[in-house]
């Protein structure tokens, strides 16, 4: 496979792109974050999930430390080139470190933010 896709992106001035990942099924938003041309091609060569991290400097691959990865069925990129979809099915229902299916767990309610989706397990039990 030839990688001229990665040269299709309109990489950020940080060399990233916003990834959001969707359930592949209800197509619900589950998380956003970033990848980088390496983070991208693995997915791409993978088809599983791996985005940078920008807190730790590093790729991370969803579900190395909480076992719920995320198989890639798709990947989309928006018109503008700067920002992609991954439809996923989602390992063990959990996309977010809060436990809960989707990192997008509250919605703004009368002007408060307010949490619309229980925790499936505790963080607690997901990373030991």
């Amino acid at each position: 496979m030839s990688n001229d896709y990665l040269d299709q992106v309109k990489w950020n001035a940080d060399g990233l792109v916003a990834a959001i990942a969707q359930d592949c099924h209800s197509k619900r938003v589950l998380m956003m974050a970033w990848m980088n041309r390496e983070a991208l091609k693995l997915t791409v060569e993978g088809k599983v999930a791996v985005y940078w991290s920008r807190s730790r400097q590093k790729l991370w691959r969803k579900g190395e430390s909480s076992g719920n990865t995320q198989s890639v069925k798709a990947v989309k990129l928006d018109c503008d080139g700067d920002a992609i979809i991954l439809d996923v099915e989602q390992a063990g229902g959990i996309a977010c470190h809060t436990g809960r299916e989707s990192c997008f767990y509250r919605e703004l309610i009368g002007g408060e933010w307010q949490t619309i989706d229980d925790i499936i397990k505790d963080p607690k039990e997901i990373y030991l």
